[in-house]
């Protein structure tokens, strides 16, 4: 595994990573976003480390503020906030072309991170992409208790010991995904896509990446959908799944 280490995107943050300086100097760094709540070393993300490993490539992981071995308090995070932290770390860290591979949440995270600097992403790949779930991820009601009471606490399936609860949402996270939502609107992100989503996630339904697939400006779009598969794809069918849809992205960026 990488060395863990520290910067500061600004505002005296401290937030952690991993990064793999590519032996290649053709190859792409592959940039790894986390989930809601979720960190850098997960085994999607250790995987996508491993694979760049492999192929010479460049890997940026990193926790956002309030996650993982980041400073901060989770219930801080906004979805602008932690654009900024990506948006730094690749501006900062990272060198040359970049696949940006989104988690969830960090699927939506990598779009914007894409629309920001379009002349450094050559690729990106969404699992179980959650773009706008601010809107479709919460009931009227749901948004009304945010609204007035500041947060909004839900049983979540996926709560871990000693990390933040991602049944828990923060109003300050909720207004700033509202202001972020992109599906209403075509994304002018011209590069290849390739989305991975289980046919049984709950979490994020797959009429989520079919809208996406219409608004994106790319014409190299592709969704594969993994039978039986649910929110978390970290099974090891699911993660080969994902490997497989990296390795040509990898090859074509070089």
């Amino acid at each position: 595994m990488t060395d863990l280490a520290y910067f500061d995107p600004g505002n005296a943050r401290r937030i952690a990573y991993r990064y793999r300086t590519a032996t290649d100097p053709r190859r792409p760094t592959l940039v790894f976003l986390p989930g809601y709540a979720s960190d850098m070393d997960g085994t999607k993300a250790v995987a996508v480390d491993a694979l760049a490993g492999a192929t010479g490539c460049g890997c940026l992981r990193l926790d956002y503020s309030g996650t993982g071995s980041s400073g901060g308090e989770f219930a801080d995070g906004t979805l602008a906030r932690w654009l900024d932290e990506v948006v730094a770390a690749i501006d900062l860290l990272a060198e040359g072309p970049l696949v940006l591979v989104g988690s969830s949440m960090g699927g939506w995270l990598a779009l914007h991170a894409a629309l920001k600097r379009p002349d450094r992403v050559v690729a990106l790949v969404g699992i179980a992409a959650a773009p706008d779930f601010t809107d479709w991820g919460f009931s009227s009601e749901d948004k009304l208790t945010l609204l007035r009471d500041g947060q909004l606490v839900r049983p979540n399936p996926y709560r871990e010991e000693g990390k933040p609860d991602p049944g828990t949402t923060h109003r300050g996270f909720w207004q700033s995904g509202e202001a972020m939502r992109l599906l209403s609107l075509p994304i002018a992100v011209d590069c290849p896509v390739r989305l991975l989503h289980g046919d049984k996630d709950e979490t994020v339904p797959v009429g989520v990446p079919l809208k996406l697939i219409g608004q994106l400006r790319s014409a190299d779009v592709q969704l594969l959908l993994v039978k039986g598969g649910g929110h978390r794809l970290s099974e090891p069918r699911e993660i080969d799944a994902l490997l497989r849809l990296l390795a040509p992205l990898v090859e074509n960026a070089a």
